[in-house]
């Protein structure tokens, strides 16, 4: 019966509802999808924190030269 509960908690949850709703209205009533797309790995991965990591890799900005500049 646990098991019953935490899945009825589980699609309580905003995002899942959020998700579900965009979904169904993409389907039905011709909305658009882009909307469910990006609601779907949302609702999906609500309990995973995303964390700023500053070791990624360099951007190119100001790195540019210019056909002047040589």
């Amino acid at each position: 019966m646990a098991g019953e509960r935490n899945s009825e908690v589980e699609h309580k949850a905003e995002k899942v509802q959020t998700a579900a709703h965009l979904v169904t209205r993409a389907a039905e009533h011709g909305g658009p999808m882009i909307f469910a797309q990006m609601g779907m790995p949302q609702a999906i991965h609500r309990h995973h924190k995303r964390v700023f990591n500053p070791d990624r890799k360099d951007t190119h900005w100001g790195k540019r030269k210019l056909k002047r500049d040589q």
